[in-house]
């Protein structure tokens, strides 16, 4: 048996469902993370005590300035991102707002992210100190090189591994910083024959880039675009693609003979 209702009564029973979901959808957890600018380390310096590059095997050199590795912070793997959090982290050129997946395996646990991120930092190393021993036309045999950077994981840092490498052993060729004396940022993967790659993230690393001192932040050239968007005054963008044709920009750079690249 069934009664009429009024209209009102009818309006307000739908509207109950309605809110009931509206409800849900704020407060349910969505597969995003929510990221903002993370810490930078000198790979010509210590990080945490300990030297971020160590060579045996060849004399190292002293050097100037510095060559920043950056990286970006974001919410652990389970921590549950809402709608409020989504429209904050859009509305903020301080955070992104980016999709769970691009940030962390899909599906794994957190012990299983943390063990992904260790193995690819640790390749990331291996590759960064070929890529710099070949581009040397030095033997792995004869050289010894240890890289030590704590509590980060991931790829990014490779091209900055390789550049402290070469500034630490042969510096700009002749007998100049690589630097320039400068404070140096920049992101991207690298291959064991110089290739660099994108790494995602860049408009907050610039921002962590210049907070932390840097002049210059070097960026995969398939990047410009995302580095320029929320680019900080005083930040100089210089793309890249390989080992090589980096270290022919930062050597234009500092002598100030030869093209710099710019985005």
């Amino acid at each position: 048996m069934f009664s009429r209702l009024t209209r009102p009564r009818a309006l307000a029973v739908c509207a109950l469902p309605v809110a009931a979901l509206l409800a849900t959808a704020v407060f349910a957890p969505l597969p995003f993370s929510v990221a903002q600018p993370g810490m930078t380390a000198n790979v010509l310096g210590e990080n945490k005590g300990a030297e971020v590059i160590t060579i045996s095997g060849a004399p190292a050199r002293d050097t100037r300035g510095q060559l920043r590795m950056t990286t970006i912070e974001a919410t652990s793997p389970d921590t549950r991102v809402s709608l409020p959090d989504v429209i904050d982290g859009w509305f903020r050129t301080d955070q992104a707002v980016m999709p769970r997946d691009a940030v962390y395996p899909n599906g794994d646990s957190v012990k299983e992210i943390e063990q992904h991120n260790e193995e690819q930092m640790k390749e990331s190393q291996d590759a960064a100190t070929q890529a710099a021993l070949g581009y040397l036309g030095l033997n792995a045999k004869d050289v010894e090189v240890s890289l030590k950077l704590a509590d980060v994981g991931g790829p990014s840092a490779g091209l900055l591994f390789s550049l402290g490498i070469i500034d630490k052993l042969d510096g700009d060729g002749s007998d100049g910083d690589l630097t320039g004396g400068r404070v140096i940022a920049g992101t991207g993967t690298i291959a064991e024959d110089g290739t660099i790659g994108a790494v995602g993230g860049v408009a907050l690393k610039t921002q962590a880039a210049k907070r932390d001192g840097a002049t210059v932040f070097l960026v995969p050239k398939a990047e410009c675009g995302d580095a320029r968007a929320e680019l900080p005054k005083g930040l100089r963008l210089i793309p890249v693609t390989t080992l090589k044709s980096t270290v022919n920009s930062l050597v234009a750079l500092e002598t100030g003979k030869g093209s710099v690249p710019s985005c």
